[in-house]
């Protein structure tokens, strides 16, 4: 099962203050440990939103919001995309997240991707295996990088 766990940004982030040298380096030793489980499929942190946009949809129309926006705390500062057997498990592994908050304060999201299989109702057989070889290619792009 694969979960996308979401660092949810903070007043700090949001003004891009960065972890402290500490921080980033107790991050990388808990980066480390997750590569070296096979758990940790992919891994970003966000620049804040002042340096993004959102696109509004109506019907037809398109409106461009530009960043920063209000409600910090519904924002994402970063993500992990894990590969683990349950959410249990991923629980586990977010329960050692080191806690780089200024504040001491912080909040992590976890959520269950969907895996093609997931919309086998809608799909052939055939479409779920051009599903999967799709993300199979795009692995393959990722890694020649």
């Amino acid at each position: 099962m694969r979960f996308m766990v979401i660092f949810k940004a903070n007043a700090d982030s949001e003004k891009g203050a960065l972890p402290d040298p500490q921080g980033i380096a107790d991050m990388n030793k808990f980066t480390d440990e997750l590569l070296e489980a096979g758990v940790v499929l992919g891994y970003e942190g966000l620049h804040p939103s002042s340096k993004g946009a959102r696109v509004h949809f109506s019907g037809n129309n398109r409106t461009v919001i530009d960043g920063p926006f209000a409600e910090t705390k519904e924002l994402i500062g970063g993500f992990y995309l894990w590969q683990v057997k349950s959410l249990e498990e991923a629980i586990e592994w977010v329960k050692r997240v080191p806690n780089c908050s200024p504040t001491g304060e912080g909040e992590v999201e976890i959520r269950q991707v969907f895996e093609p299989e997931d919309f086998a109702y809608a799909f052939s057989e055939e479409g779920i295996q051009q599903e999967k070889n799709l993300r199979a290619q795009l692995a393959a792009q990722a890694a020649k990088r």
